[in-house]
């Protein structure tokens, strides 16, 4: 039941991206409400089960148009500094949503949890009609007056930097300069709108680059063990020999990711998302090497020690919210302009759904292929480190880099290496400039 939903999520993402692109980012999420409520309402009111798979479609669908515009959204109107904490609240509301509905299937009828979940449905869809929408979407949609007044709205506790312009003034100015000089090219070429258009657009090294790497990304993320730990987490453990009871332990990872989720809201606002990325993946695998390690000698019957695979998961679980699990989702709609962010988005999003499900069915396969439960840890293991040696090689850091910046860097390079070396040495060249500008004048 749990692949039907991840299944319908990609064509659907295809679609969110052209709702939210031409109808706007608020509006696809109001969209997304009619398909959440009609899914549900057919689940608690099913009567076989092709009528809770209709229902599970229709909350998939819901899921596709609602996720994608939110995070699109917060994107463009957080400030650089703000940007990656907000995203990482989404994934703290999927694991305290995870918590809930496991509390509430605990508590409840599933008919009437049913019937709970259209209330998480409405209420962001009523929240939108009070908030404005997007002031980058509107401003490339040339509805300048609108995004002045979303500016304003958003910024209206900000303290202006001067006497003569507030804050919002200036973010309009930005706005409207930047797309004057896009103008030009973008009516030339959406006079062709449509499939041929979007093509040119993922042609341009703007495009193809954040997807080649994204979707490199993804594929480390759900194969090294991410998600199949959370939805198999209770054979994950039976498989390892652990003494601990498995729907136990599948309880302690729900929390532990919860408390983790949270505590990533901090992280991510500190840290760079390259060395974040690069030491969580660092020590998922050494995670995973100690509980493959340690299955194999409970299997071999040569310790007594048959808690370990357990915590070893557990700190896996700690080290994968650091960086692996929540940053290359928060990235998509850094990464690609605002030209085609929620095609992009969508596409990237969609490709993530597959190669999760993919991650997810191959998970007996892959224990069989491999030989059992301690070779398969050592596979993610491995998984792990290749992904931890992708992102220092081509992900760019964007920790403090606005939207445009990070555009920019696409056109010219590809290999992020060579470009932190020459960052750094520009720093350091500007900084001798100063020392030499400061002795002058002395």
């Amino acid at each position: 039941m749990a692949s039907v939903l991840i299944v319908v999520i990609p064509p659907a993402s295809i679609f969110s991206g052209l709702i939210m692109d031409n109808l706007g980012r608020l509006n696809c999420i109001k969209i997304a409400g009619i398909p959440g409520v009609l899914g549900w309402s057919l689940i608690a009111l099913a009567n076989d089960v092709t009528t809770i798979i209709l229902g599970r479609l229709l909350v998939g669908v819901s899921s596709a148009w609602g996720t994608s515009p939110g995070i699109v959204y917060i994107t463009e109107i957080a400030s650089t500094n703000l940007r990656m904490s907000l995203m990482a609240i989404a994934p703290a509301y999927v694991s305290l949503g995870m918590v809930l509905t496991y509390l509430g299937g605990w508590y409840l009828h599933w008919r009437t949890l049913a019937w709970v979940c259209n209330i998480f449905i409405v209420t962001p869809c009523l929240m939108c009609i009070i908030i404005h929408e997007s002031p980058s979407w509107l401003i490339l949609r040339g509805k300048y007056e609108q995004a002045k007044k979303s500016l304003e709205w958003i910024h209206k506790y900000q303290k202006s930097p001067g006497e003569q312009e507030s804050y919002a003034d200036l973010q309009y100015k930005f706005l409207e300069e930047e797309q004057r000089r896009k103008n030009e090219e973008i009516q030339q070429q959406k006079n062709q709108k449509g499939i041929k258009y979007i093509i040119q657009e993922f042609l341009k090294p703007t495009g193809w680059k954040p997807l080649f790497i994204l979707n490199g990304l993804f594929f480390f993320q759900h194969f090294s063990g991410i998600y199949i730990t959370m939805f198999y987490s209770i054979s994950f453990i039976q498989e390892a020999g652990s003494s601990i009871n498995g729907y136990l332990a599948s309880i302690m990872i729900g929390v532990v990711r919860l408390v983790m989720s949270i505590a990533s809201i901090y992280i991510l606002k500190r840290y760079r998302r390259r060395k974040l990325i690069f030491v969580s993946s660092t020590l998922m695998a050494l995670c995973m090497f100690i509980a493959g390690l340690w299955t194999q000698r409970i299997q071999e019957g040569s310790t007594e020690m048959r808690w370990i695979p357990v915590a070893a998961l557990l700190f896996y679980v700690v080290a994968s919210t650091l960086g692996l699990l929540p940053i290359p989702n928060m990235m998509i709609a850094e990464l690609f302009p605002l030209e085609i962010r929620g095609i992009g988005y969508s596409i990237s999003y969609s490709f993530c759904c597959i190669l999760m499900f993919f991650a997810l069915q191959s998970y007996y396969g892959l224990n069989e292929f491999l030989g059992g439960a301690s070779n398969l840890q050592w596979f993610f293991g491995i998984i792990c480190l290749g992904g931890g040696v992708y992102s220092y090689i081509f992900l760019p850091e964007t920790f403090g880099m606005k939207l445009k910046d990070i555009t920019d860097y696409f056109k010219n390079r590809f290999i992020y290496i060579g470009h932190a070396y020459q960052t750094t040495k520009e720093k350091k060249m500007l900084k001798e400039k100063k020392i030499e500008k400061s002795l002058e004048a002395v």
